[in-house]
């Protein structure tokens, strides 16, 4: 069974989840583009936006480990790591009164993946 799938269908999850909160934020301001200067509004569609723009890049990078090297414990690892970075940096980010802590917290150990993930494909081009 692979690992990888299983981890995107879960983070697809959240990802909904982050696009439903910003739409009701969207709908209770009634603001259609931009943030209309709502803190909660903006705070939600960056918690979305982050998601987006790092996710993707981490799974695919774990993905070439797991279809070419097989290490299992280290695409769980990976996987279990940018899972919490993203739930961290969420829960901080959308957070009104934000504690920096969760936010910090979630973009080191979403970063941490994305270079982990990309020095273990060097090291398996350069073993192979």
């Amino acid at each position: 069974m692979m690992i990888t799938p299983v981890y995107a269908a879960i983070l697809a999850l959240l990802f909904v989840l982050l696009s439903f909160r910003t739409i009701r934020f969207r709908q209770r301001f009634a603001v259609a583009i931009g943030s209309g200067e709502q803190a909660l509004l903006e705070r939600a569609s960056r918690a979305h936006g982050n998601f987006a723009e790092y996710v993707p890049l981490a799974l695919l990078l774990i993905y070439f480990i797991e279809t070419g090297a097989a290490l299992p414990m280290l695409v769980h690892a990976l996987c279990f790591l940018l899972l919490s970075g993203r739930l961290v940096h969420a829960y901080g980010i959308s957070q009104e009164k934000e504690n920096l802590r969760f936010r910090v917290a979630g973009m080191i150990m979403t970063f941490s993946t994305i270079v982990i993930a990309a020095l273990s494909l060097f090291a398996i081009a350069v073993l192979r």
